[in-house]
């Protein structure tokens, strides 16, 4: 079967907008945010309906334990579901926050520990966090000192910006960024495809209108996919950004497949990649800098219908 992105308003509408909000999407508001690069900071924001897992790494003086969360948010609030495994076995509890963007830890509750392992339900309204464990109970601030476990970044979200001082009052060194955590990506019905190479088609608008792009998508021996991304008319586009392809899991984590830096000398430029999901959304940022994780608001969706 044979699929293409509409034009002229036929069928599946696609947009790239520049600055504003998008429907369906959830953006933070630009603000500070403080890169760490020991990955003290993690919060990131939970989308509705899809379970993300995280890792919890062991800090402060805790070494060779592990942990993961399960988290889930809904309409009515997020459950978290914890499991730590080869923590010292003189411990009896840990007592489980989430910290929002602010630095604020919310109590979520007690986890029993039994001959090194423990496992805790809890639920918060919260959706943007990180979790902590501490064996410290009524925790007023986060430091490698009063926790010994700490979530981290899973891959493809990225950290919601925060404004933060630093531990003697002063104020700490920042940068000014904007990050979407969430993005409305379609998934493409991949196993649809077959064998056949399907053609798919981008128009950008906004501020990119006039910039073209086509996908092909093709079965590769053992169950993986190629990618192949070509972008028309380049000098449409604005000059020294990046433009980052990404593939979007059916959990919500996102993939990068490559980019490609408008030169301004350039008609065509091509991406080629390959991914292991089984289904997956495609999806171009606009990106002033070299990223690893989707932060710009600038972006424009694939999307399939059949043919009549």
């Amino acid at each position: 079967m044979s699929y293409k992105i509409f034009r002229s308003g036929a069928a599946f509408l696609l947009f790239a907008i520049m600055g504003i909000a998008v429907a369906a999407q959830e953006t933070v508001k630009k603000t500070e945010v403080i890169q760490n690069p020991d990955g003290t900071y993690t919060v990131i924001e939970y989308p509705v309906g899809k379970e993300v897992i995280v890792n919890l790494a062991p800090a402060g003086t805790l070494t060779g334990a592990t942990g993961v969360a399960h988290v889930v948010r809904s309409a009515d609030g997020t459950k978290v579901v914890l499991d730590v495994t080869g923590v010292p076995g003189e411990t009896k509890s840990y007592y489980a926050y989430a910290v929002d963007p602010s630095g604020n830890p919310t109590f979520l509750g007690p986890v029993a520990v039994d001959n090194g392992t423990g496992q805790a339900e809890f639920t918060t309204p919260l959706n943007q966090f990180m979790l902590v464990l501490s064996p410290t109970e009524g925790l007023k601030t986060v430091d490698n000192t009063a926790v010994v476990f700490r979530s981290e970044v899973p891959a493809g979200y990225a950290v919601v910006p925060t404004k933060i001082t630093s531990t003697d009052g002063t104020k700490a060194v920042a940068v000014t960024d904007t990050v979407s955590s969430t993005y409305d990506v379609p998934l493409l019905n991949v196993p649809a495809f077959g064998t056949n190479t399907t053609e798919i088609r981008i128009d950008f608008g906004g501020e990119l209108s006039g910039l073209k792009g086509k996908a092909y998508i093709d079965a590769k021996k053992g169950g993986a996919r190629q990618v192949k991304m070509r972008f028309d008319d380049m000098k449409m586009a604005p000059k020294d950004k990046r433009f980052v392809l990404w593939a979007s899991a059916p959990d919500g984590s996102y993939t990068k497949l490559g980019q490609v830096i408008n030169s301004g000398k350039r008609q065509e430029s091509e991406i080629r990649s390959e991914t292991e999901l089984k289904d997956f959304g495609l999806f171009v940022t606009v990106e002033e800098k070299d990223v690893n994780n989707p932060t710009s608001k600038t972006y424009s969706v694939f999307g399939t219908v059949p043919k009549p």
